[in-house]
């Protein structure tokens, strides 16, 4: 059950602690995730924190223009192609057996979220799969490695696919990793998660929840998300990572800023100031789904547009 806490505006939380949610922001159009935001001395702007484990307030989905959870997790699994696989040692490789063992895997989605692998028979977390399927795959938003990005956990069971599905495999590693999918070395062989058990998901922006698997399943991605992909993530930067740092700049001065991730309500935005880094929300001011590149970009210049009068 997602967690639905609410805190008043002046709550202070030791950010040390499991979750701490500063101020909420009053102006929709941005939300800052910055642990240094203050509120300003009118109380119309102040900034929803990021900490370690994002908070705890379910509400800050709505109120700040982010997808809900099951479909906020569909958007991260298209976006991302690496995430750290977890699973248990088995006794075959005489150490250690019984604990978790965690590596570095890349994977596709099926059309219903469920994540696809192309894996060695000579690799640990194979062996490993093949004596115990249960596992768990952690996908964090691309661009980001801080405890402030958003992430979700997927418990699962893998089984290698039957020979007749291999082909049908490989068709979604190409449509995710184009090229490179299609030249892998030695005998690899495609598995799915078959089932998947439970879903946890730390937002980054004052969400963290318990995603129905029924509803992960049955929700369908943004089509910017499944469509976006790194190049569209790197034709935006290329147009507005200048006048987003200086629209950022305002409050303070910015170094760098680059667009990470992008769905239909805002952009997520990676934000430097000397050496540090932290994650920034900006949502989109238009009255409908933003689905394609062009309209991201209308939207955004809007944005930039309205900050500059």
């Amino acid at each position: 059950v997602p967690i639905n806490l609410k805190l008043p505006n002046d709550s202070k939380v030791d950010p040390s602690q499991n979750g701490a949610l500063g101020p909420v922001a009053t102006d929709k159009s941005r939300t800052t995730s910055s642990t240094n935001s203050t509120p300003d001395s009118s109380g119309s702007r102040a900034g929803l924190f990021r900490t370690p484990i994002s908070g705890g307030v379910q509400s800050a989905t709505f109120a700040h223009g982010l997808p809900p959870p099951a479909l906020a997790v569909r958007n991260l699994m298209e976006q991302a192609r690496f995430a750290h696989l977890c699973t248990v040692m088995s006794g075959m490789h005489h150490r250690r057996a019984g604990y978790p063992f965690g590596s570095l895997v890349d994977f596709a989605n099926d059309s219903m979220g469920h994540p696809i692998f192309s894996l060695s028979p000579l690799a640990i977390h194979t062996r490993n799969l093949l004596s115990d399927p249960r596992c768990t795959l952690v996908v964090q938003v691309p661009g980001w490695s801080g405890l402030s990005n958003a992430r979700v956990t997927i418990f699962g069971d893998v089984y290698p696919l039957s020979a007749e599905q291999q082909e049908w495999a490989h068709k979604q590693y190409v449509a995710k990793h184009q090229q490179w999918a299609s030249q892998q070395w030695g005998n690899f062989y495609y598995y799915r998660m078959q089932n998947i058990s439970d879903i946890y998901f730390i937002g980054g922006f004052g969400t963290v929840a318990w995603v129905d698997v029924k509803q992960y399943e049955t929700i369908q991605p943004d089509k910017i998300a499944v469509d976006g992909g790194e190049q569209s993530l790197k034709e935006l930067n290329a147009i507005f990572s200048k006048p987003l740092r200086e629209f950022m700049s305002a409050e303070g001065e910015v170094d760098d800023a680059a667009l990470i991730s992008v769905d239909s309500k805002g952009i997520d935005i990676r934000v430097r100031q000397g050496a540090q880094f932290n994650i920034q929300r900006l949502a989109f001011d238009v009255p409908y789904k933003v689905e394609t590149l062009e309209e991201a970009k209308r939207a955004l210049h809007k944005i930039i547009k309205t900050s500059s009068k």
